[in-house]
Parts: structure tokens; C-alpha cells; sequence
């Protein structure tokens, strides 16, 4: 499962690498996390940087837990099911990051926190879709998901699955309107591990109330408790 990224960049590299309008309350955020406001460009308005919620609203979230907020999708189940093949031609968005996290289990209650980052672009995308809904109260809501793949090598090393990662060519091919299923499909893979790296990083991360420019730099291999250990 992914569930933490980072988009810490400035709005203005943000402007350059997207070729986007940017908000003025765009806010840099080095601990993305479910249920949060977030910045996505969809295929609908490629010209502009939209916000929706990760997975669900924090409303909707109450009472439920992370595996049961729709905040990841399988490449390979987007063909299996008729609402995911839905999206896939109708709503489909990019999601702008400069690094995902993954959690290694190195014990039995061990857990080291990972950062993944393109050593090819500084800023890349990840693929997702997007969905509207309605609340109680007749407010409409727009939420998010990220796709996943197989991990590529590097990845594995941690965990299974990684997000889709899209370079500016994949990109305009996912968010073109015209694109086909099978055009759509074919960008749906595992990013090179040659043009990737990752290292440890603080267990503070672990905390999503804890956003911080800190949290994306490299530190000695430990686990959530802080806890120095000599896995890596």
C-alpha cells in the first residue's frame, strides 16, 4: 500500500515542470497523507492544479481504517472491474510528487521508513483517478486515488507495490482526452529502478500530523520508536 508521498517543491518549479496555473494557497507538504486536501491536475483541466481529497474526506473517514479508504487501485484490476474501466477513460488525473515512502519490515514489530525518489526528474507524476460525490448535506466532494504496480527491484527490496510514476511523454499521453484503453494502459508499469533511489529516513514520518522539510532527508536506519537498528 502506498499511503505517504511528498510534493515539496515551490509553486513556481511546480508551474514550470507542469506548465499549470497555480493557486495562491498551494502549500509545499513533505508528509502527504489520506484524507487530505491534495494537488492533482486532471485530464478534464490540464491547465490548472486542482484539490481533492485523498481517498475520502476526513468527514467520511471517521470510523474507518486506512485499508477500508479507497486510497490505492491495482493496475491490474482497472480492466476486471466496469467503474475503474469508467474512470480510466473519463476521470483520470496526475498527481505532482518529488517522492513517495514505504515502510521495510526488518522484525517482528520493526518497521524502517523509506523514501523513493526519481534520480531522472526532480518532479514526476503519479497516476491516479478521481471521482465526485455527494454529501448528506448536498455538498459535492472530489477524492482521489493512486494507482499502483508491481514493485520494480528496488522497491521490493521494501515492499510490494509502488505508485505508477509518469515522466512528462507518459504524462501527456494520461491526461489527453483522445487517449484509447490500450494507449492508457501501456503507461501503467513499474518506473525503472536504474532511474530511481531510495535511503531512511526519520520514523517521524510515520506521524501524519507531522509535516516538516526535515522528514524528506536521510538519517541512520531506525524504527518508528526512534530506535537505532542495523537494518538497511
Amino acid at each position: 500500500m502506498i499511503d505517504r508521498y511528498s510534493i515539496a517543491a515551490s509553486a513556481e518549479k511546480l508551474k514550470e515542470r507542469f506548465s499549470v496555473d497555480v493557486p495562491a494557497f498551494y502549500e509545499q507538504r513533505y508528509n502527504a497523507a489520506p484524507t487530505q486536501l491534495l494537488p492533482v491536475i486532471t485530464s478534464s483541466a490540464p491547465q490548472g492544479i486542482s484539490t481533492f481529497y485523498w481517498g475520502t474526506s476526513p468527514e467520511w473517514s471517521k470510523n474507518k481504517t486506512l485499508s477500508e479508504k479507497i486510497i490505492n487501485v491495482h493496475a491490474e484490476m482497472i480492466h476486471e472491474k466496469a467503474s475503474l474501466r469508467k474512470a480510466l477513460m473519463k476521470t483520470r488525473c496526475i498527481i505532482p510528487a518529488d517522492g513517495f515512502y514505504a515502510w521495510k519490515k526488518a522484525g517482528k514489530k520493526t518497521m524502517i521508513p523509506y523514501r523513493f525518489v526519481a534520480t531522472d526528474q526532480e518532479l514526476f507524476s503519479i497516476a491516479g483517478l478521481w471521482e465526485e460525490f455527494e454529501d448528506t448535506d448536498g455538498n459535492e466532494h472530489q477524492t482521489f486515488t493512486i494507482i499502483t504496480s508491481v514493485a520494480n527491484e528496488m522497491v521490493a527490496t521494501v515492499q510490494e507495490r509502488m505508485p505508477v510514476i509518469l515522466n512528462p511523454k507518459s504524462e501527456s499521453i494520461w491526461l489527453n482526452i483522445n487517449s484509447d484503453s490500450e494507449s492508457l494502459t501501456n503507461v501503467l508499469t513499474a518506473y525503472p529502478s536504474g532511474k530511481m533511489n531510495h535511503f531512511p529516513i526519520s520514523p517521524r514520518i510515520t506521524d501524519p500530523k507531522i509535516d516538516v522539510p526535515s522528514l524528506i532527508f536521510p538519517t541512520p536506519p531506525s524504527d518508528q520508536f526512534g530506535n537505532l537498528t542495523l537494518f538497511d
